[in-house]
């Protein structure tokens, strides 16, 4: 696994294959920022159309059951579900 800099890089790229390899807008950011945008949009559901929008609870709850069936490492499953955490306090802050 990646340290430093490199390791949201290598993050991301993981956070893609379980999403697959879901475009994501990078304007001029760097890896650490697109993956927590990522992350919240996806918890506040801003993927789907207003009418059929889930809360983030329920959002959440699909998005760290996909993380533990997908095929990545059981540290990388880790990683990404601190990450959810951090993105959930901060919505619920």
């Amino acid at each position: 696994m990646p340290t430093g800099l490199e390791f949201f890089d290598w993050l991301l790229d993981q956070y893609r294959s379980v999403w697959n390899n879901r475009l994501l807008s990078v304007e001029n950011r760097n890896s650490e920022e697109i993956l927590k945008e990522a992350i919240k949009r996806e918890l506040l559901d801003e993927n789907s159309h207003p009418r059929v929008r889930k809360n983030k609870y329920e959002k959440y709850y699909s998005a760290i059951k996909r993380l533990m069936d997908s095929n990545i490492s059981l540290e990388t499953k880790v990683h990404l579900i601190e990450v959810h955490n951090q993105i959930m306090d901060e919505l619920n802050a």
